[in-house]
C-alpha cells in the first residue's frame, strides 16, 4: 500500500482515539447542544458512525470482498436529520462502541488491500467513481470539522465549570 494512503488511514484513525477519549462524559454534556441550533455531542457522533457504517456497507467492506460497490449518493440532510434522531434511540456508550466498531472495520478492509486494489478506481452504484485516497481525504476533513468543534465545546464547558 503506497505511504500516501498509509498516512491516510494514520489520520483516518484519530477519529477512533477521539471517540476513546470522551466515554467519561456526563450525560447531561453528552446530550447538550453544543451552540443554538446546533446538534449535540452524541448527534455529532452519530452522523459519523452513520456515514461510517454507510460507506463501510456499502463501499469498503465490497472492495475488500471484490464485489460491485453498491454506495449512491446520499442526500446530506435527509440522512443527517436521521442520524440526529438515532441518537435520541441508543445509549453514549453504545453509540461511541459503533463509532469506534465501524472505523476499526474500515481501517483494517483498507489495510488488507493489495498496493494495486487500493489504488483502483471502483465504479459506485451510480455509475460514478470511487477512489480511496479521495474518499479518505474527504473524510479526514470531515472528522477534523466535527472533532475541532467537539473539543471546543469541551474545552469550554471546562473552562466555565
Amino acid at each position: 500500500m503506497s505511504s500516501e494512503i498509509q498516512k491516510l488511514l494514520q489520520e483516518f484513525e484519530e477519529w477512533i482515539v477521539f471517540c476513546e477519549s470522551v466515554f467519561h462524559i456526563d450525560e447531561e454534556t453528552w446530550n447538550q447542544s453544543l451552540a443554538l441550533g446546533k446538534w449535540s455531542i452524541k448527534s455529532i457522533v452519530s452522523h459519523m458512525m452513520l456515514w461510517d457504517r454507510y460507506f463501510y456497507e456499502e463501499a469498503i467492506h465490497k472492495i475488500a470482498l471484490g464485489e460491485p460497490l453498491t454506495l449512491v449518493n446520499k442526500p446530506f440532510e435527509p440522512f443527517n436529520r436521521a442520524a440526529a434522531e438515532y441518537a435520541e434511540t441508543v445509549a453514549a456508550d453504545d453509540l461511541l462502541r459503533d463509532a469506534i466498531s465501524y472505523r476499526k472495520k474500515i481501517i483494517q478492509d483498507l489495510r488488507s488491500l493489495s498496493e494495486e486494489q487500493a489504488n483502483q478506481t471502483y465504479i459506485d452504484g451510480e455509475g460514478n467513481p470511487f477512489d480511496i485516497t479521495e474518499y479518505l481525504k474527504d473524510f479526514i476533513g470531515h472528522d477534523k470539522h466535527h472533532m475541532n468543534q467537539l473539543k471546543q465545546f469541551l474545552q469550554e464547558r471546562a473552562a466555565g465549570n
